[in-house]
This record gives structure tokens, C-alpha cells and sequence, in this order.
């Protein structure tokens, strides 16, 4: 009887795994498309020379950011570093919840597309915790817009994590301070198998899951930097 309910249980599951897994390859292909867009748009891409300078990249499509006298942000989305070791291009993906709050006085529910670039070895530190506050754990600056927007100021020469935004079609650099980045480990578990955390996977050599590999060739394609 134990070992029939155990598969009665099995099978009705199934269907749920299934559907989580296909959300999962949803963001990942939607984290793809947010990147090749924002870097092949002229006027809104981010400088080539901070994305070759980054360490690591972090893309939440689609942030939700809810506002009814007080406002909050959530998302879900994935840290993607550099290979390491002398190996070219990029490791496998981590996946990343983004929790926070802050004041509103609006009534509605918008939608934004956030990139983050973490610029150093003590960013990536950070974002192989099991979590950490922009602005109170990592230094965190809104990005400069532009190929050849200058990046030669002690805000971006110094911050850890700089941070965009697209929203209705607009591309800007935004600061996300008091927003807390947090291992997703449910969402890791569909990707590996295992409830890795983001030290487990970031740098590891892990093989990507291969609804990853469109995201990772995205990342490849306008990297000039290729191996670290």
C-alpha cells in the first residue's frame, strides 16, 4: 500500500515538475532575450567596456514592483559569471530571487526588466553568499547609458554592482539600494537536479543545463573579453 501511494504521489507531482521546468526555460530564454536587445540597441546598450570589465552578470526579467501606499519589488532571475581557470567565455547559471521594499504612494503594479553587472572580485564574493543587500552588503551605483558613455568617474570606478533598468521600451541605469539578492535554490534544483546554492554553482565548472545554452551564447556573442 506504502510503496502505491508513493506512486500515486509520483504521478501526480510529475505534472507540476514539468510546468515549474518550463517556466524555468522561460526565464532563461527571456534573460537571454533582455541582454541581446539592451546590447544590440545603439542609444540604450550598456558601455562595452564595463560589460568586458564585469566579473559576473545578473538579469531578472520582467521585476515586479507593486506599489499601494507601500511599495515592494520581487523577481526572479539568474547570476551568470565568467568561466575562470583560463577557460573562455562563461559558467553555468545561478538562479537569484530579488526581494525589497521602499516607499510609494502610487496604486498599481508595474513590470521592469533589471541587469546588474557585478564589477569585482569582492562582488562576486557577495554574490556567492546565500544573500545580500544592495547599497548595505555590496556597493551599488546606477549605470552609465551608451557604448561610449564615459565610465571614468569614482562611482563606477569603485562600485561593486551596477545596475539597470528597462521599462516601456526605456533603458536607463537605476539604484536598487535595500533590495536583497537571494539564492533560489527550488530553481536551481530544476536546473541541476540538486538544491545547489550560488557558491556551489558560480565558477564551479558545473555543466549548464541545456536550457541555458541560448543565454550563455548570448553572453559569449558580445563579450570581447573571452576568458578571465
Amino acid at each position: 500500500m506504502r510503496s502505491l501511494a508513493v506512486t500515486l504521489t509520483f504521478f501526480a507531482l510529475t505534472p507540476l515538475f514539468a510546468d515549474e521546468a518550463a517556466k524555468t526555460t522561460e526565464r532563461l530564454e527571456d534573460s537571454a532575450a533582455l541582454f541581446s536587445e539592451v546590447m544590440s540597441a545603439p542609444d540604450k546598450a550598456i558601455p562595452q567596456d564595463l560589460f568586458d570589465k564585469s566579473a559576473c552578470i545578473v538579469l531578472i526579467p520582467g521585476l515586479k514592483k507593486a506599489a499601494l501606499l507601500i511599495g515592494g519589488k520581487y523577481g526572479r532571475g539568474f547570476a551568470v559569471c565568467r568561466a575562470g581557470g583560463g577557460h573562455a567565455g562563461w559558467g553555468p547559471p545561478a538562479a537569484l530571487r530579488v526581494e525589497g521594499g521602499g516607499a510609494g504612494f502610487q496604486i498599481g503594479v508595474s513590470s521592469t526588466d533589471v541587469i546588474l553587472l557585478v564589477m569585482n572580485e569582492r562582488g562576486m564574493q557577495k554574490l556567492s553568499t546565500s544573500k545580500f543587500t544592495l547599497g548595505a552588503d555590496a556597493t551599488a551605483a546606477a549605470g552609465p547609458v551608451g557604448r561610449n558613455a564615459t565610465a571614468q568617474t569614482d562611482a563606477f570606478m569603485t562600485a561593486e554592482i551596477l545596475s539597470w533598468s528597462r521599462s516601456k521600451g526605456l533603458f536607463a541605469g537605476i539604484s536598487l539600494d535595500g533590495a536583497t539578492l537571494r539564492n533560489d535554490l527550488d530553481e536551481n534544483e530544476i536546473m541541476y537536479g540538486q538544491r545547489w546554492t550560488s557558491k556551489q554553482i558560480l565558477g564551479s565548472g558545473a555543466k549548464p543545463p541545456a536550457s541555458a545554452h541560448k543565454l550563455l551564447a548570448e553572453l559569449n556573442r558580445y563579450s570581447s573579453r573571452k576568458s578571465k
